[in-house]
């Protein structure tokens, strides 16, 4: 098991340098590794030169990005579909350079985006579509791709557990994964044993977030059961803190953080760790 943390508790740009003391702090306190988000039309030389001064601190490395509305993989638009595969293939590029060999998140719809209705079958197929080229692409990278579903109030195609396994399935390429994420399961599963259980193996990466988004261990996620399960379904991947807080404006605005859910960035960070690591040590008595 490794542990690790999502920088998008401070920016949204993890390739400035003025971050490389955070980096060795996060090392210091015990991480394996950090996620790099990938946002926008990413700097490959950038996140290469990241990705060697992380090296440098021993630590290693995945990535989260998302679909912006002009590069949606369900648009009826084509121009807009293909724009979406561009995207995601130069999100890889990034990925890649920076030495990770992971990139989770919504990758399969433009987050924020609703139709008004739920998802149809033709908005399905076209997400297939380009998740099956954007696949393709990252395996000559050796890449994986882990793909996120979130809560109905922030996408609407794949919105729980049994979704994300299903459409993994009919992509069918050896590099792509389910992204469990606590606090959206928190949101849609009425088992969390049961959603767990039912995707198996197809669980390739796991963010630990609270219900409120702050501190893990401090809020009314199913902690118990969401370690039990991981542990009896074989994971043995990441388990990576994904929280939020008000030092990065467009990302206290998405995710709807209004007052403070957590004392310091740092506190988070470390009484988080100790959290994954004291419930997971439970799994090995």
């Amino acid at each position: 098991m490794k542990f690790g943390m999502n920088l998008f508790l401070w920016t949204d740009d993890p390739t400035d340098s003025t971050y490389l003391p955070l980096y060795e702090s996060l090392e210091s306190m015990g991480f394996d590794g950090v996620e790099l988000p990938v946002m926008g039309r990413a700097d490959i030389d950038a996140y290469q030169a990241t990705g060697e001064r992380l090296d440098a601190m021993g630590l290693e490395r995945t990535c989260v990005t998302v679909c912006p509305p002009d590069a949606n993989p369900i648009s009826p638009d084509a121009t807009i579909r293909k724009a979406a595969a561009l995207h995601l293939c130069q999100v890889v590029d990034a990925c890649a350079a920076s030495g990770s060999r992971l990139l989770g998140g919504p990758l399969y719809a433009a987050i924020g985006e609703f139709s008004g209705a739920g998802p149809t079958s033709e908005e399905w197929k076209r997400s297939l579509d380009v998740m099956r080229e954007v696949a393709d692409y990252a395996a000559r990278q050796d890449v994986t791709l882990v793909l996120e579903f979130l809560n109905r109030f922030e996408i609407y195609l794949l919105n729980c557990a049994a979704d994300a396994r299903r459409y993994v399935d009919e992509v069918d390429a050896p590099n792509i994964g389910v992204h469990y994420d606590t606090f959206h399961a928190h949101i849609e599963e009425k088992s969390v044993m049961a959603a767990i259980d039912a995707t198996g193996s197809a669980i390739r990466h796991v963010h630990i977030s609270e219900n409120d988004r702050g501190t893990p261990g401090q809020g009314q996620v199913a902690w118990g059961e969401t370690f039990d399960a991981l542990s009896a379904s074989g994971y043995d991947g990441w388990l990576t803190i994904e929280a939020f807080g008000g030092l990065v404006p467009s990302l206290a605005a998405a995710t709807k953080i209004w007052r403070p859910m957590f004392e310091s960035e740092e506190q988070l960070a470390r009484d988080g760790l100790a959290f994954m690591k004291a419930e997971w040590a439970k799994q090995n008595r």
